[in-house]
């Protein structure tokens, strides 16, 4: 069986924002590396997703979506991202829905 991550538009316009946040309260110094970061990490999630261990995704999150999972993406010692989805089968083939991605500065206190 095959295996698919998608981005739910809102998640896109949200990594398309970040390029900009993160370049512009100076956690790049360029631009070029702020949106190569977010790049990094839209690999990491369409890579590794349906390999990383998954949990489910407590209420708070339900505002996202029910029946959420989440998986974590450690990118360094500070920062860690997390990936919320719903999973679903079509014609044979497993989906990841990608539907929110926050990192643990943000939402730590949620997750514990």
């Amino acid at each position: 069986m095959e295996m698919n991550v998608r981005f739910a538009p809102e998640t896109t316009d949200y990594l398309e924002e970040l390029v900009t946040v993160l370049y512009q309260n100076g956690y790049f110094s360029w631009l070029d590396a702020s949106k190569k970061y977010v790049a990094g990490l839209v690999e990491d999630i369409k890579h590794r997703l349906p390999l990383r261990p998954r949990r489910p995704a407590p209420p708070y999150f339900n505002r996202y979506g029910r029946g959420m999972y989440y998986a974590s993406f450690p990118k360094n010692k500070h920062t860690t991202w997390y990936a919320f989805f719903r999973m679903y089968q079509k014609d044979g083939e497993l989906y990841y829905q990608v539907r929110y991605i926050t990192n643990n500065h943000v939402a730590a206190q949620h997750l514990l």
